[in-house]
């Protein structure tokens, strides 16, 4: 109980784990699309790093939207760097299980991935989601620059109105600034197109999200 409870609490720079200079081993290409999963990138495109529980199934969400050009799971928000994946689930690196999300904004914009991170999630559980329970799980959005910033509150601000005239609680996604992304070891990226009938633990809360729509 004492374990379980430690991996639900945060921890800081002060306690995190060393970690590596060296970067974790991990897949070239992706595996569906074939793209470049470091890069380079196209010109104009645009990234975005999206947490919601198990990245496995988060990560599917992203590559079958159109207008991504590529998608990876890894870590962000934590404080040791190059995690492994053993150390990211002790709760002591401080990272949550994230997507980065490199998409080009004339095929598809920032609102539609928004709605996309929001409806398949239940971003009011805090640290987990589902049967997942730990800091790792913890919904998080990491944007890039002030015009990102300003759709991911107000897409929160949206949303929160909606989950709550279904009952839901407050949202505690934690949303800040984009720091270091480290992409975790390469059997994880893709993981669900590899293992098709494998695990994978989110879930929405079928309230839907009307970003982009008009609605308010």
């Amino acid at each position: 109980m004492i374990f379980a409870r430690r991996k639900a609490e945060m921890t800081d720079a002060a306690h995190a784990l060393a970690g590596r200079a060296q970067a974790i081993a991990t897949a070239s290409h992706h595996f569906v699309n074939g793209n470049l999963l470091k890069g380079p990138y196209p010109a104009g495109s645009e990234q975005i790093i999206f947490g919601m529980g198990c990245y496995w199934g988060a990560e599917r969400k992203f590559w079958e939207a159109p207008g991504v050009w590529v998608t990876a799971v890894g870590n962000a928000g934590g404080f040791t760097p190059n995690p492994t994946y053993e150390e990211v689930c002790s709760g002591a690196t401080g990272h949550t299980e994230s997507v980065l999300v490199v998409y080009e904004p004339a095929k598809v914009s920032l609102e539609a991935l928004l709605k996309v991170f929001w409806e398949a999630h239940d971003p009011t559980q805090g640290m987990r989601q589902g049967n997942d329970t730990g800091t790792q799980y913890r919904s998080a959005i990491y944007y890039k620059g002030e015009a990102q910033r300003d759709a991911v509150l107000a897409s929160k601000a949206l949303y929160q109105k909606a989950l709550a005239t279904k009952g839901y609680g407050a949202i505690t996604t934690e949303i800040a600034e984009a720091g270091a992304f480290y992409f975790a070891e390469g059997y994880h990226q893709q993981y669900l197109a590899k293992n098709p009938h494998g695990y994978c633990g989110i879930s929405g809360t079928g309230v839907s999200c009307a970003i982009g729509t008009g609605a308010s």
